[in-house]
């Protein structure tokens, strides 16, 4: 099985994510490649930080099952190689997860969202993003909850993060059954 996990920028995605993967063994996550810089604290297996050209060069390839840019980066998901007995995991903006949707539609899509924009803002102010940078994304999310909402996607918001992290993990063992009696 295949999740779709998104949302904008600040609300928690790969904090939910990790946690996903602590608790469960048989996801795994498909690290995307991004040419973005990393931001100061940031996990260097975030994701797969390439150049430009050397993320140009894998989409020339076929190397990627979706790929944007977005802002002022590429980012993209390599196609799936997951091990056996383990449903693979995207965790991506809304638009790979269309695009995703399309090539896979039984995936499984969940948007994640902050309570407000407000609270979204003082996520991006702690992760140490420009001013600048947080006015795109909170402009940008409005745009997402719509992208969102026209594919369909399961919406979690994340106001607790253990509350969150059971509510999805709940949606996705409930996908998991209905899959398995198709």
């Amino acid at each position: 099985m295949i999740v779709v996990i998104s949302g904008p920028g600040g609300v928690g995605k790969g904090t939910v994510v990790e946690e996903l993967l602590r608790r469960d063994p048989t996801l795994w996550l498909s690290r995307s490649w991004t040419t973005r810089q990393r931001r100061p604290g940031e996990d260097p297996d975030a994701y797969h930080f390439v150049t430009r050209e050397e993320f140009v060069r894998n989409a020339e390839l076929g190397g990627f099952i979706e790929w944007v840019e977005f802002l002022d980066y590429l980012q993209g998901s390599p196609v799936p190689d997951a091990p056996p007995g383990c449903d693979t995991i995207f965790e991506i903006d809304v638009h790979g997860a269309r695009q995703i949707l399309e090539r896979f539609p039984d995936a499984v899509s969940i948007f994640i969202d902050a309570p407000t924009r407000e609270h979204q803002r003082a996520r991006l102010e702690r992760r140490g993003e420009s001013a600048e940078r947080i006015a795109q994304r909170l402009h940008k999310a409005d745009e997402e909850v719509k992208v969102a909402s026209d594919l369909g996607s399961h919406v979690i918001v994340n106001d607790d993060l253990e509350r969150c992290v059971e509510e999805v993990h709940a949606y996705i063992e409930s996908q998991r059954a209905l899959h398995r009696s198709d």
